[in-house]
């Protein structure tokens, strides 16, 4: 069986390599991710940060340098949700895209406030990304 899924994106004028460097690195996630706003740290080889369910697990695959970001995040309970990030050669710079999907229980509100959610922390790591490079931002349009 799948799920519905919407597919998120945003242009960045950085090359490819380096947004994969920087986004791929847990340790920055608290810059751009708002789910981890509270922070994160490193216990063990493992990638921990503090919900209000208890600590979560954000785990990457092999591959980020490759610009594969897909990374896991486990819950207290087991519960294992897979993030599919992209970071695309998009003339330039990059394309990074989200896939985000609409999980069994999830109702079209908090999907699209998930999707929000999404959207917003494209925009703090083109910002965030674009500023440490001084490139101007590339139109939404």
């Amino acid at each position: 069986m799948t799920n519905p899924a919407l597919h998120l994106s945003t242009p960045i004028n950085v090359s490819p390599a380096e947004v994969a460097a920087f986004a791929g690195d847990p340790a920055n996630l608290p810059a751009w991710a708002a789910g981890l706003s509270n922070g994160i740290r490193e216990e063990a080889g493992r990638w921990i940060t503090d919900s209000p369910m208890g600590e979560v697990e954000v785990r990457f695959g092999p591959h980020t340098d490759l610009g594969i970001l897909g990374h896991d995040v486990i819950f207290p309970d087991g519960t294992v949700v897979l993030n599919p990030l992209r970071v695309l050669t998009n003339g330039t710079g990059a394309e990074v895209v989200f896939t985000l999907f609409r999980l069994p229980g999830v109702d079209l509100a908090e999907f699209d406030r998930d999707a929000d959610m999404v959207r917003a922390d494209l925009a703090r790591l083109r910002a965030q990304l674009e500023s440490a490079h001084g490139c101007g931002t590339v139109s939404d349009e």
